[in-house]
């Protein structure tokens, strides 16, 4: 039995962090995991800046509102979990992320939450388990499900090799150069495609 592990950001939604830096008029909040390899230390770095600039969930909040899936995105979604059994395994936060599963039609989520103080500041974050995206491809596969994974940043890497197939999508030069082996697409379409042949 197949099931697909969808990354999220860059993959079927913008990038979150990036609309609330162009939003809030902070470049440095640009910076993602496809710039940054380790998770934690960009968290921090972004918890310090936005306690800087005394920003909380409610203005990160009403960013993503205005946030729409890539064009193309739930087209793609739908037709794939007509298909197989599809999950999205994120390092976003429930609190980012339920407004856009609802423009998604509510497809399957794994994420992780933030803590936020009464005063809606973004005190910590709590993972869902360390290497969550990795850790949860292979707790599927000791189910019995044969994983097909697509994304597009350095934490996507660890899930795309270690399943039956796996695709990079809409990734950076540098990741696509660094990694030949791994087939990369632009368009839903072509990651349609390549999945529908995996799943045979």
């Amino acid at each position: 039995m197949n099931i697909v592990c969808l990354d999220m950001e860059g993959v079927l939604v913008p990038e979150i962090w990036i609309a609330f830096s162009q939003a809030s008029g902070i470049p440095e909040l640009r910076r993602t995991t496809r710039d940054e390899p380790d998770y934690d230390k960009l968290m921090k770095w972004r918890l310090g800046i936005l306690k800087e600039h005394g920003l909380g969930l409610k203005e990160i909040q009403a960013v993503i509102a205005r946030i729409d899936p890539l064009p193309g995105a739930k087209a793609f979604l739908d037709k794939l979990r007509s298909e197989t059994q599809v999950v999205i395994l994120s390092d976003t936060f429930e609190q980012f992320a339920k407004p856009l599963m609802e423009k998604l039609n509510w497809p399957a989520i794994f994420c992780n939450t933030l803590e936020v103080g009464s005063n809606g500041e973004i005190t910590g974050y709590k993972m869902r388990c360390e290497k969550s995206k990795l850790t949860t491809v292979k707790a599927l596969q000791s189910m019995g499900f044969d994983t097909i994974a697509a994304g597009d940043s350095f934490n996507d890497l660890a899930m795309i090799q270690a399943s039956k197939a796996g695709f990079l999508f809409k990734s950076t030069d540098a990741i696509k150069a660094a990694h030949p082996e791994l087939p990369a697409f632009e368009a839903f379409d072509e990651l349609l495609t390549a999945i529908e042949g995996a799943l045979d």
